[in-house]
């Protein structure tokens, strides 16, 4: 196991555009993946996706509120092309941080790790979820991480880098649980995941309406659910008809 990062071994003049700056002092697991430590105090009283961060980010600048601060956690539950892109929040993570820093912490990022990927972007995006995750709490901010998976061979990493007995946070607004199809494989990874680490909360971001969690609160693990924006809206539509 490789144990830190060392500055010496970048050459003079070089540019890091591979951001190995963001793992400096990480302790690395296996596949090399950066372990991220939980520094969140407390759970979320609320939670909003990047996009909406974003969008309150840019009213409160326009109004020159420069020092405003949301008590929301930031998540990245929704399509990767709003938040990772050239200029998304890897490659311009200055902005992304400056954004991030008036909100209460982070849900680390839901790079997607889908099953059809080669594997090695699979273990790249779950390297990328903890690394940034590492980067921003070493800065004292607040960090939940997310985990995600994927087939059964996705195990050997992608529970790698989270801390055990911990607050961990995962995504059901795409097609898992959701759709029947990927109804067993969600469910097989998120019973490996409990049997991996153990966690004495599981935030859940869309619908917990499901067998597993019943089986997950009978076991005494806490299940915290926040409904994503997209269901709510779904909600109050029915409400009104």
């Amino acid at each position: 196991m490789k144990n830190t990062y060392k500055s010496s071994t970048i050459r003079k003049g070089c540019h890091d555009i591979w951001k190995a700056f963001m793992v400096k002092g990480a302790v690395f697991k296996e596949h090399d993946i950066p372990y991220c430590p939980t520094t969140a105090k407390s759970i979320p009283t609320e939670i909003i996706t990047y996009e909406e961060a974003r969008c309150i980010y840019n009213k409160e600048i326009k109004r020159k509120n420069k020092n405003f601060n949301n008590p929301a956690f930031v998540c990245f539950y929704t399509d990767d092309y709003k938040f990772d892109s050239t200029k998304g929040i890897w490659f311009n993570y200055k902005f992304a941080f400056r954004i991030l820093k008036h909100f209460a912490g982070i849900i680390t990022p839901d790079f997607s790790t889908y099953q059809d990927f080669p594997e090695p972007l699979k273990i790249y995006n779950t390297y990328r979820m903890r690394a940034f995750g590492y980067c921003y709490g070493k800065q004292g901010e607040e960090v939940i991480n997310n985990v995600r998976w994927g087939t059964p061979e996705t195990y050997n990493y992608c529970f790698a880098g989270i801390p055990k007995n911990s607050i961990i946070a995962i995504g059901t607004v795409g097609g898992s649980p959701r759709k029947l199809i990927d109804r067993k494989r969600f469910e097989d990874g998120l019973d490996e995941m409990v049997k991996r680490l153990y966690p004495h909360t599981i935030i859940v971001y869309g619908s917990a309406k499901y067998s597993c969690f019943e089986k997950l609160k009978n076991l005494g693990i806490n299940i915290v659910v926040f409904p994503a924006k997209t269901a709510e809206v779904f909600k109050r539509r029915k409400d009104n008809e």
